[in-house]
């Protein structure tokens, strides 16, 4: 799989095989390493759960997951280590200790990694590298 929006992904269903199991509502990231750890997913019950990435499969038109089993209770959890990419957004993004832009969207790679940032700068979207950059959070929490 090659590199997909973030944002994208949270328009895209959860699916195990053709079962519907919920609708993403924000991505957790670790702005540390620059990785996606995972979803936090409303499900049909109306209950949100946690999705690990590396137990997902993000594609084109959904969310698929081997086992309904992935979804994991304990979302407070991992919203204490993590950063909401919800949160982020519209937040202030610095290089090297300068204004790089305002936080758009984050670009995924395999198995995760964030590999870049997408900015709005002067009224046009460019990408950075994610490494190197900080963010400055919006609001505390998204969901």
């Amino acid at each position: 799989m090659g590199s997909l929006s973030a944002v994208a992904t949270l328009q895209l269903p959860v699916r195990h095989r053709e079962r519907r199991l919920g609708q993403p509502v924000d991505a957790l990231l670790d702005t540390a390493s620059w990785r996606a750890l995972g979803f936090v997913v409303l499900c049909g019950d109306e209950s949100l759960r946690f999705l690990p990435y590396a137990a997902s499969q993000p594609g084109e038109t959904e969310i698929a997951v081997a086992s309904e089993l992935m979804l994991l209770d304990d979302v407070a959890f991992y919203r204490s280590r993590t950063a909401s990419l919800r949160a982020l957004l519209g937040g202030r993004v610095e290089r090297g200790g300068r204004n790089a832009g305002v936080l758009r969207d984050v670009v995924l790679g395999d198995g995760g990694t964030v590999e870049e940032l997408e900015l709005e700068r002067r009224g046009s979207l460019v990408r950075v590298p994610a490494a190197g950059s900080t963010i400055a959070p919006t609001r505390a929490d998204a969901a």
